[in-house]
């Protein structure tokens, strides 16, 4: 193997797949990137057996062909710290990767490429392709209320459910919910997969052109997006996603229009003196006005008072404000509309105009 490429234009590609890679492994090979130069392309391929990216690259000049794999980490941290726009030369010798830059030489040791796993050979029944903006902004607004590390293995991750033109997205984890749907050009069957939490993180990584296409591709066990520079696969979580339409909360009278921007910074600011632990706020809506209270064990209080647009009656309400605060920042118009039925039942937070994003918070008991 013998190949060129500017630094810049093998940066991007490592620093893509390099995600894909585990850091804690059994298999040493697993810590590698499979490298293959064919052509007039260098491909990189990373993977943790989960989730896998593949990265491209054109080269010029001379080239000779060949495969092998070399440390992710080791050779992303030399590429990093080379001077910008600087030439990369690198040749194989034996089991030996050299790579030279101007006066800079180094030789890493490789595995063979045999060795490298390979994903299971993938088939799709459903594809779509849209705009990378779209999938982003669907992707952004909902990942945020994924599950980390939940016993529910199902809830952490991402459901995404297609049906006729429309692609959702859902996520919570037991005491929030964010849904989210965007329209397509597509005429897609009713399917719902889960992607686990990593691959959702590697496929917002991804996107880097709102607006260049990306095609999806669900199979039955994995599913695939690809743009032009770039393929992400990533197995699918095997489970049931809970019934979010259940969640959602029905018949909710005391509709409350508040300032976005003035609830987040008097949240912001009530938070500051609520419980380390468990980070409850109050809120006591009146005709025109919410007031919101925290205090913590030490006795400190803090006190919030803004207007609102309600004409309901008085209700007292309890949550994490953490939680809200998410909502709050994912929400994008300049009011929010909230839908409570009452102190013990769970909130229906959205934008007061669009209706693309909805998000449900439980209440907590103070």
């Amino acid at each position: 193997m013998k190949f060129s490429i500017d630094r810049d234009a093998l940066l991007k590609p490592l620093q893509l797949v390099s995600g894909a890679v585990e850091r804690r492994h059994n298999l040493p090979i697993l810590a590698n990137l499979l490298v293959e130069v064919s052509g007039h392309s260098l491909k990189l391929t990373g993977t943790d057996l989960e989730v896998e990216l593949v990265g491209q690259a054109q080269l010029h000049g001379d080239i000779v062909e060949g495969q092998t794999t070399v440390p992710a980490k080791k050779l992303l941290d030399i590429v990093k710290s080379l001077p910008e726009q600087t030439e990369i030369k690198v040749e194989q010798q034996d089991n030996k990767w050299l790579l030279r830059c101007g006066r800079s030489r180094f030789s890493l040791a490789t595995l063979p490429a045999q060795e490298y796993p390979n994903v299971d050979a993938f088939q799709a029944d459903t594809e779509l392709t849209l705009k990378q903006g779209t999938l982003k902004s669907l992707i952004d607004a909902t990942q945020f209320s994924m599950a980390n590390q939940d016993v529910r293995y199902y809830l952490n991750g991402l459901l995404l459910e297609t049906e006729g033109n429309m692609l959702r997205a859902i996520a919570t984890d037991g005491h929030r919910l964010a849904l989210s749907h965007r329209t397509t050009e597509a005429n897609l069957p009713e399917r719902q997969v889960i992607v686990p939490r990593k691959g959702v993180m590697e496929l917002a990584r991804l996107m880097d052109g709102d607006d260049q296409d990306i095609t999806l591709a669900i199979g039955e066990n994995a599913i695939r997006a690809t743009t032009a520079n770039a393929v992400f696969t990533s197995k699918l979580v095997d489970g049931r996603f809970p019934d979010y339409r259940r969640v959602l909360p029905k018949g909710g009278d005391k509709i409350v229009i508040a300032s976005r921007h003035h609830l987040k910074q008097a949240l912001t600011r009530a938070s500051i003196l609520s419980n380390e632990k468990f980070r409850g706020v109050r809120i006591q809506l009146e005709p025109g006005l919410m007031k919101i209270t925290a205090n913590n064990p030490e006795q400190e209080e803090a006190e919030e008072i803004i207007d609102i647009d309600y004409q309901g009656q008085a209700l007292e309400i309890g949550f994490n404000v953490s939680y809200l605060l998410d909502v709050l920042n994912n929400l994008k118009n300049e009011d929010v509309r909230i839908t409570l039925i009452d102190g013990n039942s769970s909130a229906l937070l959205e934008n007061y105009q669009d209706q693309d994003s909805m998000y449900v918070v439980m209440p907590m008991r103070l």
